[in-house]
């Protein structure tokens, strides 16, 4: 069951209503999810249908902990990200959820997905099926350094991250986040949105982005800040644990 001190705090934060008042128009059986959803349990892996703005697709979960990250994403909206954007990187892909999302905003946005852990890379495959084509796949992490470096993952696979204490230690491939971000603005000049949670080196990835923060639209990191690292560039919001940043100027690419 969820802890009794989410349910007392949730009455005084209005994003929880508009969670669920999402519930109602996203799952396919909303009693059913939301109940689920309240006292965690049933049984998995089990299929969710939502509707999206793209139509109706299916998303397999295979613990609660993927239906917090499906409320969290779908209904709660903590990626909330322009209709418009077409080109997204998302660091930490995990089992796919956030790629569906962005992906049923708008049917010409493509994704950049890196997820280095092999049982999310599979889940992730199989839940982005028919958007084969729209989004590009790299199974490895990305930090600070190149090369291998030692990742935590746990059974669940929702919470793991380089140099992290859990369960289970794997060896998985790493490429320095501005490297990659230097990439694809070679290739289109622009990021609409950057995604960012990895459950380790948020800060020093946003702190390093430099001027390259002109050139990303929206950015979406798992982290609490006390004050916006962007300040130059960027409107901070702190969205519950997202921080939500938007380019002074969208108008500038």
């Amino acid at each position: 069951m969820r802890a009794i001190s989410s349910f007392a705090k949730a009455p005084f934060q209005w994003r929880h209503y508009r969670a669920a008042a999402n519930m109602m128009r996203t799952y396919h059986r909303p009693a059913a999810t939301f109940l689920r959803y309240l006292i965690g349990g049933g049984h998995y892996p089990d299929r969710i249908t939502l509707s999206t703005p793209s139509g109706a697709v299916g998303v397999t979960l295979y613990s609660e902990h993927d239906l917090l990250t499906l409320n969290e994403i779908f209904c709660r909206r903590d990626y909330d990200a322009p209709d418009k954007a077409e080109l997204v990187v998302d660091f930490g892909s995990n089992i796919g959820i956030s790629a569906l999302y962005f992906l049923t905003r708008n049917p010409r946005a493509h994704a950049y997905l890196f997820e280095p852990v092999p049982m999310n890379v599979a889940r992730l495959r199989e839940n982005l099926g028919g958007f084969e084509g729209r989004y590009t796949l790299f199974p490895f992490a990305v930090g600070m350094v190149e090369g291998p470096v030692p990742f935590g993952c746990e059974p669940t696979g929702r919470y793991g991250g380089i140099g992290l204490s859990r369960e289970t230690r794997i060896a998985v491939p790493c490429r320095p986040a501005n490297v990659v971000i230097d990439e694809i603005l070679a290739r289109y000049g622009h990021i609409d949105v950057l995604k960012v949670d990895i459950e380790s080196f948020e800060d020093e990835i946003i702190l390093a982005l430099g001027e390259r923060a002109r050139r990303i639209e929206t950015i979406f990191v798992e982290r609490r800040f006390d004050s916006n690292p962007l300040r130059e560039t960027h409107l901070y919001k702190q969205y519950g644990a997202v921080a939500q940043f938007r380019r002074r100027d969208p108008a500038v690419r």
